[in-house]
């Protein structure tokens, strides 16, 4: 990898694994942590091809595999991607960089219809990295295809983030404050936002 992605240089020893034991405690718990699945469920056909992207421990892509999608996860790290194939089986979890993302090299060449970028993904991939990332992302998307990106406003700065993904060619279609669609306002601490592919791309 030619830049270190920010998790590994911004987190200490073991925390890969407390944040795996966090939330197998919470779904032990019968917490809801799949707010960001369902929204993503309901803007697609069943059986569409979902992109987990920084998929972590799987909880996203879990659910949406058990209701009915093909689901490819990629997350950068190996730990992360063990507990989601213990946790998780069915989809295929990847160990990739998003910023060198190249599903076809990996068996993967069909085009997905979406991508699912949850848990303030985005805020941690390395600085200077986030248009790469998003240009990957986008060039796995089939035209019209979309990306729902989430992360809190504090930990990106909103205006980078549309620089950023214009600079990789995708639209922004729709803007949330939350994953259960309550209305964008200025003041809004998260960001749900939808990326649009365009048809002609």
């Amino acid at each position: 990898m030619s830049t270190p992605p920010r998790w590994f240089t911004d987190t200490k020893d073991g925390h890969s694994q407390w944040y795996i034991e966090r939330f197998r405690a919470m779904a032990a718990d019968g917490a809801d942590l799949v707010g960001e699945a369902r929204l993503v469920d309901a803007m697609l056909a069943r059986g569409s091809r979902v992109l987990d992207a920084g998929c972590g421990p799987g909880r996203v892509g879990g659910y949406l595999h058990a209701v009915g999608h093909t689901v490819v996860g990629v997350d950068v790290d190996p730990e992360l991607i063990a507990a989601a194939e213990e946790d998780h089986p069915g989809p295929r979890w990847i160990v990739a960089d998003l910023a060198e993302l190249d599903l076809v090299t990996l068996d993967e060449p069909e085009p997905f219809d979406a991508a699912v970028v949850a848990g303030n993904v985005m805020a941690f991939v390395a600085v200077g990295t986030e248009t790469t990332v998003l240009a990957r992302l986008r060039s796995h998307l089939r035209p019209d295809g979309f990306a729902a990106v989430g992360f809190h406003t504090d930990r990106y700065d909103l205006g980078d983030f549309d620089r950023h993904l214009a600079d990789a060619g995708f639209v922004l279609e729709q803007r949330f404050a939350t994953w259960d669609l309550r209305p964008w306002r200025p003041d809004a601490d998260f960001a749900v936002s939808i990326l649009r592919n365009p048809a002609d791309a």
